[in-house]
């Protein structure tokens, strides 16, 4: 499996950046190819505790899944999309990631 992880600093208005967001943004990675689960948090800090509003998750196959559904024009409609939101920008992580058997 393999994630993709994007971290977002404080924006300059919290509701318009959930409003965007979960209404425009979130349907837009919805349609990214291949992908197998979507997850998000918002508000994981109060303003000026600490280094993040939120968080996105995504989870593929494996990398070229990935590299597939982002050279796609939904993951380049994705990618276009974060400025108009995103206005403290974004910090991007793709890694491998290894499930833990619970049972």
């Amino acid at each position: 499996m393999h994630t993709l992880l994007v971290l977002y600093p404080e924006p300059t208005d919290r509701a318009a950046f959930a409003a965007y967001y979960e209404q425009t943004h979130l349907p837009l990675c919805a349609k990214l190819p291949g992908v197998q689960e979507v997850s998000y948090a918002l508000g994981i800090a109060e303003p000026g505790a600490g280094p993040y509003y939120g968080c996105f998750r995504a989870t593929f196959a494996n990398a070229a899944a990935l590299d597939a559904a982002m050279s796609s024009p939904e993951g380049r409609a994705v990618e276009a999309d974060v400025p108009n939101y995103a206005t403290g920008g974004a910090t991007v992580l793709s890694f491998p990631t290894t499930e833990l058997s619970l049972g």
